[in-house]
Parts: C-alpha cells; sequence; structure tokens
C-alpha cells in the first residue's frame, strides 16, 4: 500500500521528495526570502495549495504512483537487462580485454560524474524532444497544463512519459555501467550519501523542490551558466518561455544547444498559452490518447 500510494517517495533518498530535501528547501527559501515574506505566505496560501491545479497534482501523484507500481515497472526494461545484453555485445564484437588498474577512487569517482553527467545529457534531450515532436508534446504538455506549482507537479507525467523516461534512464545507466565492466571489471559502484548518487544528492539539497514552486530562487549568474536554478526552471514551465531551459540539473547543455535564459527575475504565469486545462483526472490520462477530446 505504501507503494501504491507514492509515500515511500517521501523516505528514498533517489527520490526527489525524499523529506531531507524538502526540508532543505523549506530553509533555503526561509534564509534567502526573510525579508520578502509575501514570496513565502504566497508559496503557502489556499490560491497556490488549493488551487485546482494543485488538487489535480495530489490526486495525480497518487494514481500514477499505482500505475507505474502495478503496470509500467513490472514491463520496463531495466538498467540490469541492459548491462547484460552491453556487455555480451562488446565481448562478442571486440573479444576479451585485459582489465584496466587505476585507483578505487578514481574509478569510483569517474564513474559516479559519468553516470550524473550522461543521465543529465539524455534527459535534456529527450525533454526537449517531450517539447519539439508533436505526437510526444501531447503527453508533456500533462505536465506543463499546471498553473500553479508546488513539488509534486514533478510528477505530474503522463505515463507513456514515464515509460520514455524510464527506458531513458535504462540505457544511460546501463550502457555507461557496460563500459565501465567491460574495461575495468566487475564490482563497479557509485559514490553515494544517504544511497544517491553524490551529485544528485548535492543537487537535491540545494533547492531542488524548489523548482516546482512560486519561490524564485536564483543563483549567482556565473553559476547559472553551469547548473539550472529554481527560477530558471520556472521560467521553463511559464507560457512564454516553455521552449527554454530544457536541462535537469545542469544548464550548459542548454548554453551549448542555443535553449538557455535567464534574466532578472519577473512575474511569470504557469500552464498552457493556448487552453485553460479542466484539471481532470481522467482527462489527464486520455486527453493525449484522443486528439480533440478534451475531458
Amino acid at each position: 500500500m505504501v507503494e501504491l500510494s507514492g509515500l515511500d517517495f517521501f523516505v528514498e533518498s533517489d527520490k526527489r521528495i525524499y523529506w531531507l530535501y524538502m526540508v532543505s528547501a523549506l530553509m533555503l527559501a526561509v534564509v534567502i526570502f526573510r525579508n520578502q515574506p509575501d514570496i513565502l505566505r504566497k508559496q503557502f496560501s489556499k490560491e497556490v495549495l488549493w488551487h485546482p491545479s494543485a488538487r489535480l497534482d495530489y490526486v495525480y501523484f497518487v494514481a500514477v504512483s499505482a500505475v507505474k507500481v502495478l503496470l509500467i515497472v513490472p514491463l520496463l526494461v531495466g538498467a540490469d537487462d541492459v548491462i547484460v545484453w552491453m556487455v555480451v555485445f562488446l565481448q562478442e564484437q571486440f573479444g576479451y580485454v585485459e582489465r584496466i588498474r587505476i585507483a578505487s577512487v578514481w574509478l569510483v569517482g569517474s564513474y559516479t560524474l559519468l553516470i550524473f553527467v550522461a543521465n543529465d545529457l539524455t534527459r535534456y534531450w529527450l525533454h526537449r524532444w517531450m517539447h519539439t515532436v508533436p505526437l510526444l508534446w501531447r503527453f508533456h504538455r500533462v505536465h506543463h497544463s499546471a498553473q500553479v506549482l508546488n513539488p509534486l507537479t514533478f510528477y505530474r507525467v503522463h505515463p507513456v512519459e514515464n515509460v520514455l523516461f524510464g527506458l531513458r534512464y535504462a540505457l544511460t545507466a546501463g550502457s555507461v555501467t557496460a563500459l565501465y565492466i567491460y574495461f575495468f571489471g566487475a564490482g563497479i559502484s557509485m559514490m553515494q550519501m544517504g544511497g544517491a548518487n553524490l551529485f544528485v544528492f548535492v543537487f537535491s539539497l540545494i533547492g531542488a523542490n524548489l523548482r516546482h514552486s512560486h519561490i524564485p530562487l536564483r543563483y549567482p549568474a556565473k553559476v547559472e551558466r553551469w547548473i539550472l536554478s529554481p527560477y530558471q526552471h520556472q521560467l521553463h514551465h511559464s507560457v512564454h518561455y516553455g521552449f527554454k531551459n530544457y536541462g535537469s540539473a545542469l544548464s550548459v547543455w542548454d548554453r551549448w544547444f542555443g535553449t538557455l535564459v535567464a534574466g532578472k527575475t519577473r512575474k511569470l504565469r504557469f500552464g498552457l498559452l493556448d487552453e485553460t486545462p479542466t484539471h481532470s483526472l481522467l482527462g489527464a490520462f486520455l486527453n493525449p490518447l484522443n486528439k480533440g477530446i478534451k475531458l
């Protein structure tokens, strides 16, 4: 029942809404915006937390958690499957190679970093395609139909998109791990903090949950050239900048591929420019499958 309801997400450090990440986001918001109480007050107001869009987020989170446990995860190809296929493929194509021996700290450190960077790069491109390929946008618009933001908006993702991102992760993590096993041998491990990739853990602590909020936390300009701030992701959710800031943690991909935007903090309007969502649970699941039908 805990997994079906999604409550386990609050106690697992590899999940965005892990309790420690939520607490750190709140502490950052309180410290940085202590002299701007209106900003904090708005986020915790009925206008935001009990908006029809937010209420859909809460119900959708539970519903999609059950769908993932019962339907998606059992059918999804996992990273372990990709590792086996890739290692066998490499051995068949290139034969056995003598194990490369390097210091453990360099092996573990490089593997941890490469997994993080490769995962972030493939997330950027799939996210960008979700916006630019019309068929994929039909599913991704469910996420962008949110008119107010809260941490659970992160999980307002259509099951079809969940499958695509799950396959993306399996292929990315599986391929990187297979290469390390092929060249360096089995028993590869990551640098972890609390059970999560060290870089994911640090990123999650510096306000990741504020990305889906009305709290415009920005990083120094030089930092935002490398790491996306919560405010930069809020720009992406706005009706006028949805084609910018596709990155997950790193902004370097947006900078290199011409989709980065920052600028001064401004009032943003969230949601879809071309329609007013009905905030229906059934509609969120079925509308992308029924073009032209709105529930």
